[in-house]
Protein backbone atom coordinates (compact mmCIF):
# COMPACT_ATOMS: atom_id res chain seq x y z
CA UNK A 1 0.00 0.00 0.00
CA UNK A 2 1.27 3.34 -0.82
CA UNK A 3 2.29 5.82 2.09
CA UNK A 4 3.06 8.60 0.03
CA UNK A 5 0.48 11.28 -1.18
CA UNK A 6 0.30 12.62 -4.68
CA UNK A 7 -2.56 14.42 -3.69
CA UNK A 8 -6.06 14.90 -5.47
CA UNK A 9 -6.40 15.82 -9.40
CA UNK A 10 -8.94 17.55 -10.74
CA UNK A 11 -11.28 14.12 -11.68
CA UNK A 12 -10.76 13.58 -7.79
CA UNK A 13 -13.26 16.54 -6.89
CA UNK A 14 -17.02 16.41 -6.19
CA UNK A 15 -19.82 19.12 -5.57
CA UNK A 16 -20.20 18.99 -1.78
CA UNK A 17 -17.27 17.40 -0.92
CA UNK A 18 -15.84 17.92 2.33
CA UNK A 19 -12.19 17.88 3.32
CA UNK A 20 -10.93 17.92 6.76
CA UNK A 21 -7.14 19.46 6.77
CA UNK A 22 -3.79 18.60 8.20
CA UNK A 23 -1.97 19.62 10.08
CA UNK A 24 -3.02 22.11 13.35
CA UNK A 25 -0.40 24.88 13.31
CA UNK A 26 0.11 26.89 16.27
CA UNK A 27 0.81 31.03 15.49
CA UNK A 28 3.37 32.22 18.37
CA UNK A 29 4.82 35.60 18.86
CA UNK A 30 8.07 33.95 16.96
CA UNK A 31 5.98 33.67 14.01
CA UNK A 32 4.78 36.75 13.81
CA UNK A 33 7.92 38.51 14.24
CA UNK A 34 9.08 36.61 11.49
CA UNK A 35 6.45 37.92 9.22
CA UNK A 36 7.09 41.15 10.32
CA UNK A 37 10.44 41.04 9.36
CA UNK A 38 10.11 39.33 5.88
CA UNK A 39 7.37 42.21 4.89
CA UNK A 40 8.08 45.36 7.08
CA UNK A 41 4.44 45.56 8.42
CA UNK A 42 4.46 48.93 10.26
CA UNK A 43 0.18 48.72 10.89
CA UNK A 44 0.16 49.83 14.56
CA UNK A 45 -2.70 48.14 16.08
CA UNK A 46 -0.31 44.81 14.95
CA UNK A 47 2.76 46.08 16.17
CA UNK A 48 2.49 47.03 19.45
CA UNK A 49 0.83 45.89 22.48
CA UNK A 50 0.22 49.07 24.29
CA UNK A 51 -1.21 51.07 20.85
CA UNK A 52 -3.66 47.70 21.06
CA UNK A 53 -4.38 48.08 24.77
CA UNK A 54 -5.12 51.62 23.84
CA UNK A 55 -7.89 50.44 21.24
CA UNK A 56 -9.13 48.23 24.06
CA UNK A 57 -7.67 45.14 22.80
CA UNK A 58 -5.64 42.76 24.93
CA UNK A 59 -2.92 42.46 23.03
CA UNK A 60 -1.64 43.20 19.91
CA UNK A 61 -3.57 40.72 17.15
CA UNK A 62 -2.32 38.38 14.63
CA UNK A 63 -2.38 40.36 11.51
CA UNK A 64 -5.48 39.04 9.22
CA UNK A 65 -3.22 38.37 6.33
CA UNK A 66 -1.08 36.06 8.37
CA UNK A 67 -4.39 34.25 9.78
CA UNK A 68 -5.44 33.84 5.76
CA UNK A 69 -1.79 32.95 4.76
CA UNK A 70 -2.07 30.43 7.44
CA UNK A 71 -5.25 28.48 6.54
CA UNK A 72 -4.57 28.32 2.96
CA UNK A 73 -1.50 26.75 3.22
CA UNK A 74 -3.56 24.09 5.38
CA UNK A 75 -5.91 23.11 2.14
CA UNK A 76 -3.01 23.05 -0.04
CA UNK A 77 -2.40 19.34 0.29
CA UNK A 78 -5.70 18.42 -0.66
CA UNK A 79 -6.61 21.48 -2.74
CA UNK A 80 -3.89 22.77 -4.96
CA UNK A 81 -0.68 20.30 -4.51
CA UNK A 82 -1.44 19.37 -8.59
CA UNK A 83 -2.66 23.03 -9.58
CA UNK A 84 -1.53 25.07 -12.80
CA UNK A 85 -2.37 27.87 -10.78
CA UNK A 86 -4.62 29.50 -8.13
CA UNK A 87 -6.86 31.77 -9.77
CA UNK A 88 -8.78 34.33 -7.39
CA UNK A 89 -10.53 34.50 -3.73
CA UNK A 90 -14.17 36.37 -2.96
CA UNK A 91 -15.93 36.43 0.08
CA UNK A 92 -13.26 36.31 2.76
CA UNK A 93 -14.63 37.22 5.84
CA UNK A 94 -12.76 37.52 9.22
CA UNK A 95 -14.92 36.26 11.90
CA UNK A 96 -13.43 36.71 15.08
CA UNK A 97 -9.72 38.61 16.07
CA UNK A 98 -6.48 35.99 16.12
CA UNK A 99 -4.12 36.26 19.11
CA UNK A 100 -0.46 35.01 19.40
CA UNK A 101 -0.98 31.59 20.52
CA UNK A 102 -3.78 30.35 18.90
CA UNK A 103 -3.63 27.09 16.37
CA UNK A 104 -5.50 27.00 13.68
CA UNK A 105 -6.98 24.05 11.49
CA UNK A 106 -9.12 23.96 8.74
CA UNK A 107 -11.86 22.70 6.37
CA UNK A 108 -13.10 23.01 3.03
CA UNK A 109 -16.08 22.47 1.10
CA UNK A 110 -15.92 21.92 -3.12
CA UNK A 111 -19.26 23.99 -4.10
CA UNK A 112 -17.99 23.94 -7.84
CA UNK A 113 -15.93 22.53 -10.89
CA UNK A 114 -16.04 23.02 -14.21
CA UNK A 115 -13.67 21.01 -17.15
CA UNK A 116 -11.47 23.12 -19.21
CA UNK A 117 -11.82 22.83 -23.02
CA UNK A 118 -8.09 21.81 -23.59
CA UNK A 119 -9.43 18.30 -21.61
CA UNK A 120 -6.18 18.36 -19.79
CA UNK A 121 -7.34 20.37 -16.81
CA UNK A 122 -9.90 21.72 -15.12
CA UNK A 123 -11.34 24.98 -12.34
CA UNK A 124 -11.69 23.57 -8.69
CA UNK A 125 -14.34 25.87 -6.52
CA UNK A 126 -13.73 25.30 -2.94
CA UNK A 127 -15.27 27.44 0.38
CA UNK A 128 -12.44 27.11 3.44
CA UNK A 129 -12.80 27.52 6.86
CA UNK A 130 -10.40 28.05 9.14
CA UNK A 131 -11.29 27.41 13.41
CA UNK A 132 -9.22 28.02 16.48
CA UNK A 133 -8.51 25.74 19.26
CA UNK A 134 -11.95 26.91 20.80
CA UNK A 135 -13.85 25.64 17.35
CA UNK A 136 -14.64 29.82 16.11
CA UNK A 137 -14.76 29.91 13.13
CA UNK A 138 -11.92 32.44 12.81
CA UNK A 139 -11.72 33.29 8.69
CA UNK A 140 -13.69 31.78 5.82
CA UNK A 141 -13.09 32.34 1.70
CA UNK A 142 -13.73 31.41 -1.51
CA UNK A 143 -10.90 30.28 -3.67
CA UNK A 144 -10.23 28.88 -6.90
CA UNK A 145 -7.75 26.85 -8.69
CA UNK A 146 -6.74 25.34 -11.29
CA UNK A 147 -6.31 21.92 -11.01
CA UNK A 148 -4.03 18.92 -13.89
CA UNK A 149 -6.61 15.66 -14.49
CA UNK A 150 -4.45 12.61 -13.57
CA UNK A 151 -5.55 11.31 -16.71
CA UNK A 152 -6.88 13.34 -19.56
CA UNK A 153 -9.24 10.25 -20.72
CA UNK A 154 -11.09 10.03 -17.52
CA UNK A 155 -14.65 11.67 -17.93
CA UNK A 156 -14.87 15.19 -16.21
CA UNK A 157 -17.60 15.88 -12.95
CA UNK A 158 -20.66 17.19 -14.02
CA UNK A 159 -19.59 21.33 -14.40
CA UNK A 160 -21.15 23.88 -11.73
CA UNK A 161 -20.10 27.25 -11.12
CA UNK A 162 -20.90 29.17 -7.66
CA UNK A 163 -23.03 32.32 -7.88
CA UNK A 164 -20.68 34.58 -5.56
CA UNK A 165 -21.48 37.95 -3.95
CA UNK A 166 -19.63 40.45 -5.91
CA UNK A 167 -18.55 42.09 -2.54
CA UNK A 168 -19.64 42.03 0.65
CA UNK A 169 -22.02 44.68 2.40
CA UNK A 170 -20.22 46.97 4.86
CA UNK A 171 -23.32 46.49 7.39
CA UNK A 172 -21.62 42.44 7.29
CA UNK A 173 -18.19 43.21 8.34
CA UNK A 174 -17.31 42.16 11.87
CA UNK A 175 -15.93 44.35 13.95
CA UNK A 176 -13.46 42.97 16.78
CA UNK A 177 -15.50 42.81 20.08
CA UNK A 178 -13.79 45.50 22.51
CA UNK A 179 -12.16 47.43 19.70
CA UNK A 180 -12.83 51.33 20.16
CA UNK A 181 -10.11 53.88 18.62
CA UNK A 182 -11.73 56.78 20.26
CA UNK A 183 -8.04 56.73 22.05
CA UNK A 184 -6.44 55.59 18.84
CA UNK A 185 -3.15 57.85 18.57
CA UNK A 186 -2.90 59.10 14.93
CA UNK A 187 0.75 60.93 15.34
CA UNK A 188 1.89 57.58 17.02
CA UNK A 189 0.84 55.13 13.99
CA UNK A 190 2.09 57.97 11.66
CA UNK A 191 -0.77 59.62 9.88
CA UNK A 192 -3.39 62.22 10.27
CA UNK A 193 -5.44 60.83 7.75
CA UNK A 194 -8.62 58.91 9.01
CA UNK A 195 -11.48 57.48 7.59
CA UNK A 196 -13.24 61.39 6.63
CA UNK A 197 -9.82 62.29 4.32
CA UNK A 198 -10.75 59.66 2.23
CA UNK A 199 -12.89 60.39 -1.15
CA UNK A 200 -14.65 57.76 -3.08
CA UNK A 201 -12.59 57.61 -6.32
CA UNK A 202 -9.48 59.07 -4.88
CA UNK A 203 -6.24 56.89 -6.16
CA UNK A 204 -3.42 56.56 -4.03
CA UNK A 205 0.43 55.90 -5.32
CA UNK A 206 2.39 53.88 -2.18
CA UNK A 207 5.17 55.46 -3.89
CA UNK A 208 7.35 52.55 -2.19
CA UNK A 209 9.09 49.08 -3.86
CA UNK A 210 10.31 46.08 -2.40
CA UNK A 211 12.24 43.04 -4.60
CA UNK A 212 11.07 39.80 -3.77
CA UNK A 213 14.40 37.34 -2.91
CA UNK A 214 14.52 33.69 -3.32
CA UNK A 215 14.96 33.19 0.02
CA UNK A 216 12.48 35.19 1.69
CA UNK A 217 9.46 34.19 -0.46
CA UNK A 218 10.36 30.60 0.24
CA UNK A 219 10.35 30.96 4.16
CA UNK A 220 7.75 32.97 3.77
CA UNK A 221 6.04 30.22 2.45
CA UNK A 222 7.08 27.27 5.01
CA UNK A 223 5.86 29.86 7.28
CA UNK A 224 2.56 29.21 6.10
CA UNK A 225 3.47 25.28 5.64
CA UNK A 226 2.30 26.01 2.00
CA UNK A 227 3.49 22.66 0.42
CA UNK A 228 2.93 23.82 -3.43
CA UNK A 229 5.28 22.41 -5.79
CA UNK A 230 5.62 25.59 -7.84
CA UNK A 231 7.50 27.31 -4.84
CA UNK A 232 9.73 24.88 -3.93
CA UNK A 233 11.02 22.48 -6.85
CA UNK A 234 13.40 24.20 -9.39
CA UNK A 235 13.88 20.37 -11.23
CA UNK A 236 10.20 19.93 -11.58
CA UNK A 237 9.39 23.61 -12.52
CA UNK A 238 12.45 23.99 -15.52
CA UNK A 239 9.52 22.18 -17.44
CA UNK A 240 7.41 23.73 -16.29
CA UNK A 241 5.33 26.73 -18.63
CA UNK A 242 7.05 29.16 -16.60
CA UNK A 243 10.79 27.42 -16.21
CA UNK A 244 11.29 28.36 -13.02
CA UNK A 245 9.83 28.54 -9.09
CA UNK A 246 7.18 31.49 -9.11
CA UNK A 247 6.63 33.05 -6.17
CA UNK A 248 3.22 32.44 -3.99
CA UNK A 249 0.38 34.57 -4.89
CA UNK A 250 -0.20 35.60 -0.82
CA UNK A 251 3.17 36.54 -1.21
CA UNK A 252 2.68 39.48 -3.31
CA UNK A 253 -0.40 40.14 -1.10
CA UNK A 254 1.06 40.62 1.80
CA UNK A 255 3.94 42.88 -0.14
CA UNK A 256 1.59 45.27 -1.25
CA UNK A 257 -0.74 45.20 2.08
CA UNK A 258 2.61 46.40 3.71
CA UNK A 259 3.69 48.73 0.83
CA UNK A 260 0.50 50.57 1.14
CA UNK A 261 1.44 51.79 4.50
CA UNK A 262 2.32 54.87 2.75
CA UNK A 263 -0.65 56.37 2.23
CA UNK A 264 -2.98 54.22 4.24
CA UNK A 265 -1.14 53.95 7.46
CA UNK A 266 -4.88 53.89 9.17
CA UNK A 267 -6.15 51.06 7.49
CA UNK A 268 -5.94 49.05 11.09
CA UNK A 269 -7.47 46.02 9.89
CA UNK A 270 -8.39 44.17 6.69
CA UNK A 271 -12.09 43.85 7.96
CA UNK A 272 -12.62 41.31 4.55
CA UNK A 273 -11.58 40.50 1.08
CA UNK A 274 -14.09 40.91 -1.46
CA UNK A 275 -12.79 39.65 -4.43
CA UNK A 276 -8.99 38.98 -5.88
CA UNK A 277 -7.28 38.40 -8.50
CA UNK A 278 -3.48 36.66 -9.14
CA UNK A 279 -2.99 38.28 -12.94
CA UNK A 280 0.39 37.47 -13.73
CA UNK A 281 3.17 35.37 -12.25
CA UNK A 282 6.33 36.82 -10.06
CA UNK A 283 9.57 35.30 -9.42
CA UNK A 284 12.46 36.18 -7.07
CA UNK A 285 13.83 39.37 -8.73
CA UNK A 286 11.09 41.12 -9.27
CA UNK A 287 10.27 44.50 -7.54
CA UNK A 288 6.79 45.43 -6.03
CA UNK A 289 4.89 48.22 -6.81
CA UNK A 290 1.24 49.49 -5.79
CA UNK A 291 -1.16 51.67 -6.10
CA UNK A 292 -4.93 51.87 -4.04
CA UNK A 293 -7.86 53.56 -5.60
CA UNK A 294 -11.14 53.97 -2.73
CA UNK A 295 -14.25 52.49 -4.21
CA UNK A 296 -16.64 53.03 -1.38
CA UNK A 297 -17.29 53.76 2.56
CA UNK A 298 -19.10 52.77 5.11
CA UNK A 299 -19.57 54.25 8.51
CA UNK A 300 -20.46 51.94 11.21
CA UNK A 301 -23.78 52.42 12.65
CA UNK A 302 -23.60 53.95 16.23
CA UNK A 303 -20.03 54.11 16.23
CA UNK A 304 -18.05 57.47 16.47
CA UNK A 305 -15.10 56.27 16.33
CA UNK A 306 -14.72 53.93 13.47
CA UNK A 307 -15.58 53.38 9.93
CA UNK A 308 -14.70 51.15 6.91
CA UNK A 309 -12.92 51.90 3.45
CA UNK A 310 -13.16 49.80 0.54
CA UNK A 311 -9.94 49.80 -1.66
CA UNK A 312 -8.67 48.01 -4.56
CA UNK A 313 -5.12 47.47 -4.46
CA UNK A 314 -3.31 46.73 -7.72
CA UNK A 315 0.01 45.39 -7.38
CA UNK A 316 2.70 45.49 -10.08
CA UNK A 317 6.32 44.21 -11.26
CA UNK A 318 8.90 46.26 -11.82
CA UNK A 319 6.39 48.90 -12.42
CA UNK A 320 6.82 52.18 -10.25
CA UNK A 321 2.60 53.66 -9.77
CA UNK A 322 2.99 57.40 -10.94
CA UNK A 323 0.65 56.60 -13.56
CA UNK A 324 -1.72 54.22 -11.77
CA UNK A 325 -1.25 51.00 -14.41
CA UNK A 326 -3.95 49.32 -15.55
CA UNK A 327 -4.69 45.54 -14.29
CA UNK A 328 -4.95 44.60 -17.85
CA UNK A 329 -1.18 45.49 -18.43
CA UNK A 330 1.86 43.02 -18.61
CA UNK A 331 3.30 44.31 -15.32
CA UNK A 332 0.25 43.91 -12.93
CA UNK A 333 0.61 40.81 -10.63
CA UNK A 334 -2.42 41.15 -8.46
CA UNK A 335 -5.85 43.08 -8.30
CA UNK A 336 -7.29 43.19 -4.44
CA UNK A 337 -10.82 44.29 -3.61
CA UNK A 338 -10.63 44.42 0.56
CA UNK A 339 -12.35 46.52 3.50
CA UNK A 340 -10.12 47.77 5.88
CA UNK A 341 -10.73 49.21 9.23
CA UNK A 342 -10.16 53.45 10.05
CA UNK A 343 -10.38 55.11 12.72
CA UNK A 344 -12.64 58.18 12.30
CA UNK A 345 -10.94 62.13 13.39
CA UNK A 346 -13.11 65.05 13.02
CA UNK A 347 -16.36 66.72 12.88
CA UNK A 348 -17.34 64.30 10.56
CA UNK A 349 -17.11 61.58 12.94
CA UNK A 350 -21.34 61.98 13.91
CA UNK A 351 -21.58 58.54 14.67
CA UNK A 352 -25.30 57.71 13.32
CA UNK A 353 -24.23 56.36 10.60
CA UNK A 354 -24.80 58.13 7.68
Amino acid sequence: MQKSSEGNYFEDFRPGMEISHAVPRTVTTGDVALYSALYGMRFPVQSSDAFSQDCGLRQAPLDNLLVFHVVFGKTVPDVSLNAVANLGYADCRFLVPAWPGDSFHARSEVIGVRENSNGRTGIVYVRSTGYNQHGQAVVSFVRWVMVNKRDTASPAPHGIVPDLPAHIPGSELVIPQDLDFARYDPVLAGSLHGFEAYEIGEKINHIDGMTIEEAEHQIATRLYQNTAKGHFDAVLQRSSRFGRRIVYGGHVMSLARSLSFNGLANAAFVAGINGGRHLNPAAAGDTVYCWSEVLDKHPVSGRSDIGAVRVRMIATKDAPCSGFPDPSSAEALLELDYWVLVPRFGDEARGDGQ
